[in-house]
């Protein structure tokens, strides 16, 4: 990714890129390039108190300031109601996010480079300060200003003692109060107690959405250093009372085996491939069993996906149906396996769970297509990985979700007497598509939707090749024969004539011809449920109508409910979220369609090139290493949504290794390595 330059961007365009780190375990930090937080999600340290969930936002913001024998320079901004202040923006010369955050500032007299990282696997923080030039040593002051909340609140001033206990060997205790955690400075300068709250931060983004968008901070005291030129100092933040030289020693070991947080192709670097597996890698965590006795269950944690930062928890769906390019295509067998089987032990009448709430509840059971992703997920996992040891439990889960499936054994399912499956009216949304104010669900979807019917003829295919596998032809053969009735009545019942294309539902009173993308899935799965003859004209149909430059829309513009433009409060996002916003992750199945459809060519293979083009050209730029969630149908196509989205990291990063660059593996460092015995890649894939 290249550095960013400075000198030609305004205020505004400063504060519209946002920048995020991840430390593994859920925690990240997050702001925009210059550092003003614009939102209440964005916090230096954002820790995750319960793995990966009860996230709250502990340090919010640095106030930093420079006194020089020529004046004083501030190097942060915040701003309040009517003013940006202080004007840190101002000194800000250079940025670059990799390979950890850093912003170099210039004064009168002194250039001065900030680097922030977080140590993998805990809530730490470590920000370093290094004068690089003057003529004479300067006064680095910095006052941390603290949020101590969770990050779907705000923090208002409040009359509990609130207090700055320095202790031996440069640290700082911040007390447990009755709403706010225990929270620890370590330092290498002076700290001088100076409780003070500072009242009416704005967070700008939060009032354009529509939600309160003021708080107030506080802050404990003030750091001080005195700096020569060459000098660097330090300043850690933590949720334990950690010693700033096990800090510093650890992250000068991470720095030193960057190369295994990366996965790099054979001996040829490729930047753009290095940074979306960089991106794909903030997604994926591994949470240890920190209070288990068990040595073997400390050494084999629990993987999690977070769906997308900055406010979305851990969840399945896109864990799922990103799956090749998070763990296969990255070489994650040994996380890929641990996610299956964890799913696999938390299926409930053939239900696998959606997402894992913030708040550290327990699993929610919704989305009706999440558990064929999961078959499908096994099929691609079995596809790659040499590991007959998981294919037993695994091939029993499968099993579990065809026999619910055939049975409708959930409420929120039916099937039909021709085999096909449909989603009943429910209080909530069950596909992907699943924008929700209170009761008004806005894109509903009731009844048979094509993606959920096309998921089910792949699942019942794939099933009936692992039982095969395992000894229960029978079960193969029954499964076989159920998916060609499937398929038999699904080319009869979801084409449409006039369009030549598919239906997005087919009900039993009305068919749905809106044109959506969700066909896509009909000819993109391992097993196609769409006749091979229609798969051009499908094709054609979608790349005319929802192919934009930066991805695929979710309804075409010649429909009447199609919204264009992704802005405003809650209520106009939503209506758009599904109904006309752009979807990059969908470029990665549109590029497997084409070329089931099209064949694989030189031809084919520059098209997706230039299809991906500007998504790839987006995240070296404005997006900072990550791709947002979606962007707008109507041109200019602005961001929207999430800052950073795993499912469109996932298909960015398979697209382009696999249908571009015609890798089907990223060769794997030590960090993916699987422990003796367990799954390797197969022959196929080694070669």
């Amino acid at each position: 990714m290249r550095q960013v330059s400075i000198s030609s961007m305004s205020f505004e365009n400063l504060i519209e890129r946002e920048w995020i780190v991840v430390n593994g375990i859920g925690g990240y930090a997050s702001s925009t390039l210059c550092g003003l937080n614009t939102r209440k999600y964005h916090g230096l340290l954002v820790a995750a108190m319960s793995p990966p969930a009860r996230r709250m936002v502990l340090l919010s913001h640095l106030e930093e300031t420079i006194f020089t024998p020529h004046g004083d320079f501030a190097l942060s901004s915040n701003e309040y109601p009517g003013t940006i202040f202080p004007r840190g923006f101002e000194h800000l010369r250079a940025f670059n996010v990799e390979p950890f955050p850093r912003w170099a500032y210039q004064g009168d007299g002194f250039t001065l480079e900030k680097s922030l990282r977080l140590l993998h696997g805990e809530n730490t923080l470590c920000v370093s300060y290094s004068l690089l030039t003057g003529d004479k040593p300067v006064t680095l002051e910095i006052r941390a200003l603290l949020a101590l909340r969770g990050i779907h609140e705000l923090m208002y001033q409040w009359n509990s003692r609130l207090a700055a206990e320095p202790m031996r060997g440069g640290l700082v205790k911040i007390p447990a109060s009755s709403r706010t955690p225990e929270l620890f400075f370590a330092h290498d300068g002076e700290f001088r107690a100076e409780p003070h709250w500072h009242l009416n931060a704005i967070y700008r983004r939060e009032d354009e959405r529509g939600y309160s968008g003021l708080e107030d901070l506080w802050k404990p005291g003030t750091f001080r250093w005195t700096l020569s030129p060459g000098q660097t100092v330090h300043l850690a933040c933590s949720t334990e009372p950690v010693a700033l030289e096990r800090v510093l020693s650890e992250l000068d070991r991470a720095r030193e085996n960057l190369d295994r947080q990366t996965a790099v192709i054979s001996t040829d670097s490729d930047r753009r491939l290095e940074m979306l597996v960089r991106a794909a890698d903030s997604f994926v965590l591994s949470i240890p069993e920190l209070n288990s006795p068990d040595q073997a269950a400390a050494a084999a944690p629990t993987v999690r996906v977070i769906n997308q930062y900055l406010w979305s928890p851990a969840g399945t769906r896109a864990a799922l149906m990103g799956f090749d390019g998070l763990f296969l295509t990255t070489g994650r067998f040994t996380e890929a396996r641990a996610m299956l089987m964890d799913l696999a032990s938390q299926i409930r009448t053939g239900m696998v769970p959606t997402e894992y709430p913030e708040n550290g509840d327990g699993a929610t059971y919704q989305g009706a297509d999440i558990s064929l992703w999961f078959v499908n997920a096994v099929g691609e996992y079995f596809a790659t990985v040499e590991d007959e040891a998981s294919r037993q439990p695994l091939s029993a889960a499968v099993q579990e979700i065809i026999e619910a499936y055939l049975s409708a054994a959930s409420d929120a399912l039916f099937r039909d007497d021709e085999g096909l499956i449909g989603v009943r009216r429910f209080g909530r949304s069950r596909s992907w598509m699943d924008a929700q104010i209170n009761d008004w669900i806005v894109t509903p979807r009731w009844g048979r939707t094509v993606e959920l019917n096309a998921l089910w003829y792949n699942a019942l295919m794939t099933a009936s090749r692992l039982a095969g596998k395992v000894g229960k032809s029978t079960l193969a053969e029954q499964w076989e024969e159920s998916a060609r009735n499937v398929k038999e009545t699904f080319n009869r019942r979801f084409w449409n004539p006039k369009l030549d294309c598919c239906y997005d539902l087919v009900d039993d009173e009305f068919t749905d011809a809106s044109l959506r993308p969700n066909q896509i899935f009909a000819i993109s799965l391992p097993f196609a449920v769409l006749s091979p003859e229609r798969h051009r004209s499908v094709m054609t149909r979608v790349i005319d109508e929802l192919l934009t430059p930066m991805g695929v829309r979710s309804l075409s513009r010649r429909d009447a409910g199609y919204q264009g433009k992704y802005s405003g409060n809650v209520v106009s996002r939503d209506r758009a979220q599904h109904e006309g916003s752009v979807y990059p992750w969908l470029l990665g199945p549109l590029a497997r369609a084409y070329q089931k459809s099209g064949g694989v060519s030189s031809q084919t293979t520059e098209k997706i090139a230039q299809w991906i083009e500007p998504c790839l050209h987006y995240m070296e730029g404005d997006g900072l290493g990550q791709i947002c969630e979606l962007f707008s149908g109507d041109m200019p196509q602005t961001t929207g949504g999430a800052i950073a989205s795993a499912l469109g990291t996932a298909e960015l990063l398979r697209t382009y290794a696999r249908d571009v660059l015609g890798i089907k593996m990223i060769a794997s460092k030590a960090r993916y390595a699987a422990p003796e015995g367990l799954p390797q890649a197969t022959a196929s894939l080694r070669k």
